[in-house]
């Protein structure tokens, strides 16, 4: 009998998987996120990057096979053994890394927000289809599971909500009472005294792009997410969990709105603070509006239209609405394995264009909340209207080498 030979996928081509073959993963970041992410069927991790010795160590050892280790993430994305890269590194990394890989012809699995500005995601968007390459950003709630606390799926919501029967616009209302509660007091430190480097942690690399500060272990790891340089607070963290499905379910993943509105007390320049609420308003004039913490009345339909109402569980207050509905067609069918995308090479449910525009709806808020103060949006030239001081936020400078 003939031994089975198992040849790579570089020397095949891209998008060809031979039936012995088996698709091959790395992760950049392997803090909790990047360990909590490695058992995705029909992959075997093949290497791990991290600037940090102990997460690094502690990524070799998520599996019992010897893996390749890397201190510097272009070494992991250029391995010619790696299939696809996953990017599980604070947001203010997730735009060089993302369009690096796409450059490099691997497939990407990226955490969310897809990136920390507007600019950022043009450009991994362009990548991406540039280069051919298959984009999963890693939040499920327009494909699969009930949202945190709302107690339904998206689909049905989709189904209700295409149908008419709820009529037109329509507000969804996010709040605490939907699960919008976790995470949300993501905030920073005002002031943090300078403390010296830990010898594992490469702290000039974990910063990278962003502006130079001195260390404090609240600005890394876990509480990062309470800085402007790297993240936007819990709307950065989970507020792409919370929007993306209702950008699904309002068709408008070809858009985004055109004012977004902030109650919020003024945020200090470097930490991130709390606020009350953000709305933001379409052109058609559909609303979403997020409640922040304890804020919100918990009798607020989720989703409101002028000839019906949607509550918690599914709920609707539209007579004989299930009989009603039974009559529409099903949402269009979508690719929810990104193994299945990466061999089919067919775009995966949330890919790097749908993305963009749900992380475009999430920096939106967090430029207002910065700014604190009302801003007008054109969606087709991804930019914000007669205001100089939010478009300079739109594509900050890099810090070198980064920046161009």
């Amino acid at each position: 009998m003939a031994a089975l030979t198992v040849i790579p996928r570089h020397v095949l081509g891209r998008g060809f998987t031979a039936p012995s073959d088996q698709l091959t993963k790395g992760i950049i970041g392997v803090g909790a996120m990047g360990r909590g992410h490695v058992g995705y069927g029909g992959t075997r991790l093949v290497a791990v990057c991290d600037v940090d010795a102990r997460h690094l160590e502690a990524g070799r050892a998520l599996v019992t096979d010897r893996i390749a280790a890397y201190r510097d993430f272009r070494e992991l994305i250029w391995d010619k053994n790696v299939d696809i890269v996953h990017i599980a590194t604070p947001p203010h990394w997730h735009g060089l890394m993302s369009i690096e890989a796409a450059a490099a012809g691997k497939d990407i699995w990226c955490e969310k927000p897809m990136t920390r500005t507007i600019g950022e995601g043009r450009q991994v968007a362009e990548a991406v289809s540039r280069h051919g390459s298959m984009f999963r950003l890693n939040t499920w709630f327009r494909m699969k599971d009930s949202f945190y606390g709302l107690g339904s799926p998206v689909r049905p919501l989709k189904k209700l909500v295409q149908s008419g029967l709820l009529g037109w616009p329509l507000t969804v209302t996010v709040s605490k009472h939907t699960g919008f509660d976790w995470k949300f007091y993501w905030t920073g430190k005002e002031y943090l005294e300078p403390q010296p480097v830990p010898p594992e942690l490469d702290y000039d690399m974990w910063l990278g792009p962003a502006p130079w500060k001195p260390y404090h272990p609240h600005r890394v790891h876990q509480t990062f997410r309470g800085y402007w340089d790297y993240d936007g607070g819990g709307l950065g963290d989970m507020g792409q969990h919370y929007i993306d499905p209702v950008q699904y379910f309002l068709d408008k993943d070809a858009t985004s709105p055109v004012k977004v509105e902030v109650d919020a007390p003024p945020q200090h320049p470097d930490a991130i603070g709390t606020w009350r609420s953000i709305t933001y308003t379409y052109a058609d004039g559909c609303r979403i509006i997020l409640w922040g913490g304890d804020y919100g009345h918990p009798g607020t339909p989720y989703i409101a239209g002028p000839k019906g109402n949607v509550y918690k569980n599914f709920v609707c207050d539209i007579p004989d609405w299930e009989k009603k509905l039974a009559d529409y067609p099903e949402p269009e069918a979508q690719i929810t394995d990104f193994i299945e995308s990466v061999k089919t090479r067919r775009p995966f449910a949330l890919n790097e264009q749908n993305g963009f525009r749900s992380a475009t709806i999430v920096n939106m808020g967090v430029v207002a909340l910065r700014l604190n103060r009302t801003l007008h949006f054109d969606p087709a030239k991804l930019a914000f209207i007669d205001d100089e001081a939010a478009n300079r936020l739109l594509n900050p400078p890099m810090r070198a080498p980064w920046g161009k």
